[in-house]
Parts: C-alpha cells; sequence; structure tokens
C-alpha cells in the first residue's frame, strides 16, 4: 500500500462522530421517550373517559410495543439516512421520521385500543387520531430536543 492510501486510510479512520452514539444514544433515546409518553398517554385515556386502570395497562402495552417499534423503526430509518448524500436533519426530514413512525405505530395500535377498550375501530381510530395529533408533535419536538442535548447520530453528520 501506498504512503498516501495509507494517510487517506488513517484519516478517514480517525474522524470520529461526536454527541452521544451507539447503543447508549438509543437506550436514553427510548427511556425518556417512551417514561414520557406512558404518563401523557394514561392522562389522555382518562380524560376520554377510560378508567386509570384500563388506561394505565393500555400506556404500558402502548409503550412495550412502541419500543420495539422505535428500535426497528429508527435502526431502518438510520440506515437509510446514512446512504444519503446530504447529511444533516432538515425539517422535511424530521417530519419523514416523525410520519413513518407514527403511521407505522398506529397501524399496531388501533386493532389492540378497538380490543382492549371494547370499541369499535372506527372508536378506535377516532382516538387513536387524537393521540396521533399530539404524538407527531411531540416525536418531532423530542427529537429536535434530544438532538440538540446529545448531538446528532453518527449517520446525520458530516
Amino acid at each position: 500500500m501506498s504512503q498516501s492510501a495509507t494517510t487517506n486510510t488513517t484519516t478517514a479512520h480517525s474522524i470520529q462522530a461526536t454527541g452521544l452514539q451507539g447503543p447508549w444514544r438509543r437506550v436514553i433515546y427510548v427511556g425518556l421517550y417512551e417514561t414520557i409518553a406512558i404518563i401523557v398517554s394514561s392522562g389522555m385515556f382518562m380524560a376520554l373517559g377510560q378508567n386509570a386502570g384500563h388506561s394505565g395497562a393500555m400506556a404500558v402495552a402502548a409503550s412495550t410495543i412502541a419500543i420495539i417499534w422505535n428500535v426497528t423503526f429508527n435502526t431502518l430509518f438510520e440506515k437509510w439516512e446514512a446512504s444519503q448524500t446530504v447529511k444533516g436533519r432538515s425539517i422535511a426530514r424530521r417530519v419523514a421520521h416523525a410520519l413513518g413512525f407514527e403511521g407505522g405505530l398506529a397501524l399496531i395500535l388501533i386493532p389492540l385500543m378497538a380490543w382492549w377498550f371494547s370499541v369499535s375501530l372506527w372508536e378506535a381510530t377516532l382516538m387513536e387520531a387524537g393521540l396521533l395529533v399530539f404524538f407527531l408533535v411531540y416525536t418531532y419536538a423530542f427529537n429536535w430536543a434530544f438532538d440538540r442535548i446529545f448531538g446528532l447520530p453518527a449517520s446525520a453528520q458530516g
């Protein structure tokens, strides 16, 4: 290997992403996001007329599902993001992230809520629609704040 090839390889490998990275980034992200989500969604279910026990149990079940979905979705999103030529997280990219995450989660949770609360799919869809409006804004704001506090993931850094 020539000296210039060795230097270029070394330089390319010595550039490190800044901020919180790797598995700890995901663990902290999911833990914070879901703790806030459980508290808020329990309150929202109760505000929609569900009893506290059913509301809390549904919030925990939804959170568990959301954690699995979160890890899966964010892993796939960051793989896609790393393949993009334009780095960073624009408003459009953040909106796409929020819509993809919340849309996929809604497809899972609507049937579960209909069954758990003994309501029709239509009623569960309306309940989810109310929650979805909140969570779309929450997801966008949480991701923005998380990235500001902990830095962008390596996939979004130039």
